[in-house]
């Protein structure tokens, strides 16, 4: 299923890159210099204008590249099912919403819900997530990552939230199936320097690769 291949990307690449903007255009710019720093996996926030217009335009231009395209701050089914209709490859959202779960699994689409707590990873589970989003990362850090996987050793956790170069092996060697990133890779876009997106982008992708190799 194309969900599956999904999941196998984000683990090969180990990063999903969060990108934020205030407007279309830019946060266009800051997808283009991303994937020119090696980044092929990213996610489209809820909370920037037009997010679904970004989507679908990204989806476009990125068709037949090993480029995937998909949607975060996901808070309800209702937004799953417009970021799905644009072409959104993934659903992520912060909390845990039972119903967009639902409605990903609908439609086979990969989904990521976010959760803090034993009984809300427990209930993902159940409800077929793949990947949990720990959420907010800066709160949980690398030691509840290894907490959640006493009880849940099977679970695959993307920690989201405080990830930056200096920390980012602490999170894989807590046992991160991948890390969520963002304002630190994408900050520069704000004064529109994407050629440092781009460097910056490249340093990290060479980082986590040199820590989870070419894992598959």
């Amino acid at each position: 299923m194309e969900k599956y291949r999904i999941y196998k990307a984000i683990k090969e690449q180990g990063i999903v890159v969060v990108v934020r903007g205030d407007g279309i255009e830019e946060a266009i710019k800051t997808v283009d210099a991303c994937y020119r720093g090696g980044i092929k996996i990213i996610e489209v926030t809820f909370t920037v204008p037009g997010a679904d217009k970004i989507i679908a335009r990204l989806s476009e231009k990125y068709a037949g590249t090993d480029m995937v395209i998909g949607a975060g701050t996901v808070l309800d089914p209702q937004t799953a099912r417009i970021a799905i209709l644009a072409g959104a490859k993934f659903i992520v959202s912060p909390s845990l919403n039972v119903e967009t779960i639902k409605t990903c699994n609908r439609y086979g689409v990969a989904v990521m819900s976010g959760v803090m707590t034993p009984t809300e990873a427990q209930t993902a589970m159940e409800y077929g997530v793949d990947i949990l989003k720990l959420f907010p990362g800066d709160i949980a850090k690398p030691a509840g990552i290894k907490a959640l996987k006493g009880p849940f050793p099977n679970a695959n956790i993307m920690p989201t939230g405080g990830v930056s170069g200096d920390n980012v092996e602490e999170w894989f060697k807590a046992g991160a199936y991948a890390v969520g990133a963002g304002s630190f890779l994408t900050k520069d876009a704000k004064t529109g320097d994407y050629a440092k997106v781009e460097s910056t982008c490249r340093a990290f992708v060479e980082k986590v690769r040199s820590i989870i190799g070419g894992r598959k």
